[in-house]
């Protein structure tokens, strides 16, 4: 087979991602009414501004993927983080997921992230070097 490799356009990423959805698909259907359901929220102080958000997604099969948590440096340790990261898991299991799953570094949140009940499942370690990275999941159960 003769080919090269190239960078795609935009045009064909949207493709390839098409393509590897259609087979997925294919293979395993959706248990979930859209494919990608956003489940964000943020905390706003009293005039407005912006303190802190989770950025997360149901995707596929009612899988929580939690993207992004962000505080605002002088707003850390308040207890924002937790609350946001509770009412995006409460949203998901509401909308029938059944287990989150989000990724940190150690110079990250790993053991906030522990604290509110997350498990490492696999470490890659030296990426960036002298660095560990993480990924995480926690069962999300009634009650929890």
């Amino acid at each position: 087979m003769n080919y090269e490799i190239r960078i795609p356009t935009v045009r064909e990423e949207r493709r390839i991602d098409d393509e590897l959805m259609a087979y997925n698909l294919q293979k395993l259907p959706p248990t979930q009414k859209e494919p990608f359901v956003k489940i964000c929220r943020c905390a706003k102080g009293p005039r407005g501004e912006l303190l802190g958000g989770v950025l997360a997604c149901s995707v596929l099969w009612n899988v929580l993927h939690v993207q992004t948590v962000w505080v605002r440096e002088d707003c850390r340790r308040t207890g924002i983080a937790s609350a946001l990261l509770r009412e995006v898991e409460e949203e998901a299991k509401e909308q029938g997921c059944g287990i989150a799953q989000l990724d940190t570094y150690d110079f990250q949140a790993k053991g906030f992230y522990e604290k509110c009940g997350y498990r490492v499942f696999g470490e890659l370690n030296g990426a960036p070097a002298g660095h560990s990275h993480y990924y995480m999941y926690k069962i999300l159960e009634s009650g929890d």
